[in-house]
């Protein structure tokens, strides 16, 4: 397998580009692609652990007053 052969491969609405058929612009858009795809993923991660956290919390408080009634 030769260098040629391990480009790496772009594909956009199902067209296939290697990295030379870009412009540096384009390069640069791609790059900052892949910057906020990981941000949304980061993002949704820590959206998940804060949601799970507060329904924690009010099922804490709903059994906190539930045992008040009691």
């Amino acid at each position: 397998m030769t260098a040629e052969d391990k480009k790496a491969i772009i594909t956009i609405d199902d067209v296939e580009y290697t990295e030379d058929q870009l412009s540096d612009e384009q390069k640069m858009m791609i790059n900052h692609i892949n910057s906020l795809q990981q941000k949304i993923g980061s993002a949704q991660f820590n959206l998940d652990q804060l949601t799970v956290g507060k329904d924690a919390f009010v099922n804490m408080l709903k059994a906190s007053l539930n045992s008040d009634k009691e």
